[in-house]
């Protein structure tokens, strides 16, 4: 044990993880000792002999731990990031004992009995309101975890946690298997309409698999631009197949999987006195019930399925053109929507890539927080990293620097599909200055030779999740429980969704926008082709989009712990809402990784369009500024949103920063949907 890096100091810069001494067989051990120290240091504040206090209980409480949080953390990057099969068992292995352990510290009657005297006379303690934030947040979530169940309802109810984290850990792993098995070999005779990118991308994904020619896989930054240039339709086919078709191996069927999980949330709901898991999950954003977001729902899924239904008929006329089928099949639908762009708006994809080499970006980003925030990044060579491809800043604010920035942007069999960020440490004050290590993921295709280049919806996925970096970093707390983005679901994606807009700023175009081979700027007019094509092809998006969360929060609205069907239960809600069979969905339930591979959005897709409605609104701030780095909002937006984490009530904290509360007019005029 004395020779296990998880158990030892950390003296790298920042104190980053010793990644080469660190085996997958150091992760139980290490755990299993951790959760004894976590569990002594509980069991300590519960024997204080003083009265219980602000200081003595919530505040004891966000210092306890550290060592336990810190080797989980890796853990959860490590196993999404850059796995293996020795990591994967110890995933699955751990992932109950976790669940056990948090239950047995949210379910420790002595220290509950302390914290529940503290929280009830928290209005005569005269806390600040961060210190009362902190004092309430934790009271809840001991309450939400069981805290207040007695007898078998409190072992069942422990039971249950420890079970879901096996089931969620088995899902996102047979998503993973999924993805990173499937290639789509392409010889000669099947490269009919791929643009020089494609087929540098498909060359290197083939080379890294061993493999000749070319290789499709199912990242998307591979499979929609097959999806959208290929000639071959019973190619595109086969590859939709794959794509939409994850999860439902007979050696890996996620639905059994997904139906206990909804089964036990059910059970898991009721023991806490809710009706079902999405009024559970609702009470703790800022939604508070399924009604208001049905609410928000309604006003966008009958006009994006009028919209879908316009731009299917300009899509059949243009198939019509080409002497192709017009019976338009999910398959066919970013292929000919391509064909629609290029005649309607001259906008050609592969016209837009050169523009968008993943550098030139990653500089763009950076001087945009910049000129909002007064952030400075300053790569590092000299850290030892978990991947060749991670690449390390010093974030600085002036003249001091403020956390670490880790930017992972290439996709990989070792690595889960999508974009996410994650932290290595959060940001707080309270027992020591703990600055934010902060990791952005993105799967975009490594370009064989040269610059790789990005789609314009790969540029915004890149400033999304680095909106989310920026919360993480620009955190400003007392207390590492409160951190940004340790806030309400369906609040944490405005600082991610917010900072997209700026991927659209003329000036930050000319100035980053240049073309891979001759450096040229941005066309004007390309630019100009870029925001008129923005309406296009929303209803497609959306019906897509809002398709998965109704499903999603439909699952999580049932109120019997039998199980279901999935696949019937997904054919059902497809025809009740109207789905288009040629639109399909974002998600669908066998590899919904947001909803079954953890509950942080169970019940909860519906957050990027809540975040939505409030990014639009604050976007608009700047628009009638008239400056899109307006140096007063810009200092508005640091304190009341990227800054103030959960220490700050949501609604407050965006009524301070807008001057009122946010409708949701602007995010459907965004849309194209008013």
């Amino acid at each position: 044990m004395n020779d296990n890096p998880l158990l030892q100091d950390w003296n790298a810069p920042h104190q980053l993880p010793p990644f080469a001494r660190i085996r997958p067989e150091h992760f139980e051990p290490a755990l299993d000792a951790l959760f004894a120290e976590h569990l002594a240091e509980i069991d300590a504040l519960a024997a204080l002999a003083e009265p219980a206090s602000f200081d003595n209980t919530a505040a004891a409480f966000d210092r306890s731990g550290l060592k336990l949080e810190r080797a989980q953390l890796l853990l959860d990057n490590l196993t999404s990031s850059e796995t293996s099969p020795a990591l994967q068992e110890v995933e699955r292995v751990m992932a109950g004992k976790l669940a056990e352990h948090h239950s047995r510290i949210h379910m420790h009657e002595g220290f509950f009995a302390r914290l529940d005297a503290a929280h009830a006379q928290r209005d005569r303690l005269g806390l600040s309101e961060e210190q009362d934030r902190l004092l309430d947040l934790i009271h809840r979530n001991f309450v939400r975890a069981g805290a207040k169940l007695q007898g078998e309802a409190r072992q069942r109810y422990a039971a249950i946690v420890s079970r879901l984290a096996e089931l969620t850990t088995a899902f996102g792993q047979n998503v993973l298997a999924d993805e990173s098995e499937y290639a789509l070999q392409l010889g000669e005779a099947d490269l009919a309409g791929l643009p020089p990118f494609l087929l540098d991308a498909a060359s290197a994904a083939a080379e890294a698999r061993g493999l000749t020619g070319w290789a499709i896989t199912l990242s998307r930054s591979s499979i929609v631009p097959f999806l959208t240039f290929s000639q071959r339709r019973a190619l595109r086919e086969q590859a939709w197949r794959a794509w939409t078709g994850r999860g439902e191996h007979a050696e890996r069927d996620n639905r059994p999987l997904a139906k206990e999980i909804l089964a036990l949330r059910v059970e898991q709901a009721k023991l806490l006195g809710y009706a079902s898991f999405a009024d559970y999950a609702l009470a703790n954003r800022m939604a508070g019930a399924p009604a208001a977001v049905h609410a928000l729902m309604e006003q966008v899924w009958e006009p994006a399925k009028g919209r879908f239904e316009a731009e299917q008929a300009m899509l059949r006329e243009e198939a019509a053109k080409l002497g192709e089928p017009t019976d338009i099949q999910p398959w066919d639908w970013f292929h000919l929507a391509e064909k629609v762009r290029i005649a309607r708006y001259a906008l050609n994809d592969a016209e837009i890539k050169p523009y968008f080499g993943l550098d030139n970006m990653i500089a763009a980003m950076f001087d945009v927080a910049g000129r909002l925030f007064g952030l400075n990044f300053a790569e590092r060579h000299d850290l030892k990293l978990y991947h060749p491809d991670v690449r390390a800043w010093d974030v600085s604010r002036e003249g001091k620097v403020i956390g670490l920035f880790l930017g992972d942007n290439y996709a990989r069999q070792s690595k889960r599909g999508g974009a996410w960020m994650h932290v290595y440490r959060w940001q707080g004050r309270n027992g020591g200055e703990a600055l934010p290590i902060v990791v952005n993921n993105n799967n975009f295709a490594k370009a064989g030779h040269g610059q790789t280049l990005l789609s314009f919806d790969d540029v915004r996925t890149l400033f999304h999740e680095f909106g989310h970096g920026l919360h993480g970093l620009l955190s400003n707390v007392e207390y590492r429980l409160l951190a940004s983005p340790n806030c309400p679901w369906d609040y944490v994606e405005l600082p991610s969704q917010l900072m997209e807009n700026w991927a659209l700023v003329p000036e930050v175009l000319e100035k980053h926008a240049r073309h891979a081979e001759t450096g040229a700027a941005i066309p004007a007019e390309l630019v100009a082709k870029i925001k008129a094509a923005r309406h296009f092809n929303q209803g497609f998006e959306t019906v897509r989009y809002a398709a998965s969360a109704l499903i999603d929060l439909a699952l999580h609205e049932r109120a019997d712990a039998e199980g279901i069907d999935i696949a019937a239960f997904e054919t059902a809600e497809r025809e009740r809402l109207g789905i288009p069979p040629a639109a399909g969905m974002n998600h669908r339930p066998p590899h919904f990784g947001h909803i079954f591979s953890g509950d942080a959005y169970a019940a909860g897709y519906y957050v990027y369009m809540w975040a939505e409605v409030l990014e639009a609104e604050a976007f608009a701030a700047f628009e009638e500024a008239g400056d899109p780095f307006d140096p007063a909002l810009a200092d508005k937006l640091y304190r009341h949103i990227y800054s103030a984490g959960d220490a700050r009530e949501q609604r407050a904290a965006f009524r301070a920063f807008r001057g009122r509360d946010p409708q949701a007019e602007a995010m459907l005029k965004g849309r194209g949907l008013a």
